[in-house]
Protein backbone atom coordinates (compact mmCIF):
# COMPACT_ATOMS: atom_id res chain seq x y z
CA UNK A 1 0.00 0.00 0.00
CA UNK A 2 2.72 2.54 1.17
CA UNK A 3 4.23 2.29 -2.77
CA UNK A 4 1.09 4.01 -3.95
CA UNK A 5 1.30 6.88 -1.84
CA UNK A 6 3.13 10.12 -2.69
CA UNK A 7 5.89 10.75 -0.19
CA UNK A 8 6.84 14.37 1.14
CA UNK A 9 9.14 15.78 3.47
CA UNK A 10 9.76 19.21 5.00
CA UNK A 11 10.53 22.23 2.87
CA UNK A 12 13.51 23.13 5.41
CA UNK A 13 15.20 19.63 5.03
CA UNK A 14 18.18 19.70 2.60
CA UNK A 15 18.54 16.95 0.17
CA UNK A 16 22.22 15.83 1.76
CA UNK A 17 20.82 12.38 3.43
CA UNK A 18 20.19 14.66 6.27
CA UNK A 19 18.29 12.83 8.92
CA UNK A 20 14.34 13.32 8.01
CA UNK A 21 10.80 12.15 8.08
CA UNK A 22 8.77 11.86 4.98
CA UNK A 23 5.11 12.04 5.54
CA UNK A 24 2.23 10.88 2.74
CA UNK A 25 -1.54 11.46 2.72
CA UNK A 26 -3.86 9.01 1.49
CA UNK A 27 -7.02 9.78 -0.37
CA UNK A 28 -9.41 9.75 2.52
CA UNK A 29 -7.43 11.63 4.16
CA UNK A 30 -8.49 9.82 7.30
CA UNK A 31 -5.07 8.43 8.03
CA UNK A 32 -1.42 10.07 7.64
CA UNK A 33 1.62 8.09 6.92
CA UNK A 34 5.38 8.49 8.45
CA UNK A 35 8.79 6.69 7.49
CA UNK A 36 12.54 7.70 7.73
CA UNK A 37 13.36 9.20 4.63
CA UNK A 38 17.10 6.94 4.75
CA UNK A 39 14.68 3.87 4.66
CA UNK A 40 12.35 3.89 2.09
CA UNK A 41 11.19 0.04 2.30
CA UNK A 42 11.65 0.38 5.88
CA UNK A 43 8.60 0.54 8.83
CA UNK A 44 5.90 2.42 8.23
CA UNK A 45 4.12 4.74 11.16
CA UNK A 46 0.22 4.99 10.28
CA UNK A 47 -1.40 7.72 12.93
CA UNK A 48 -5.07 8.85 12.55
CA UNK A 49 -5.47 12.53 11.16
CA UNK A 50 -6.82 13.74 14.87
CA UNK A 51 -3.17 12.33 16.15
CA UNK A 52 -1.32 13.76 14.04
CA UNK A 53 -2.46 17.30 14.07
CA UNK A 54 -2.05 16.91 17.97
CA UNK A 55 1.17 15.93 17.55
CA UNK A 56 2.24 18.81 14.66
CA UNK A 57 0.38 21.41 17.22
CA UNK A 58 2.15 20.70 20.33
CA UNK A 59 5.48 21.16 18.55
CA UNK A 60 4.34 24.38 17.29
CA UNK A 61 6.24 27.71 19.58
CA UNK A 62 4.27 28.74 22.21
CA UNK A 63 2.47 25.24 22.25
Amino acid sequence: MSDQLAWFKSSYSDNEGGDCVEVALPDARLTVHVRDSKNPTGPTLILRAPAWKAFVSAGQPGA
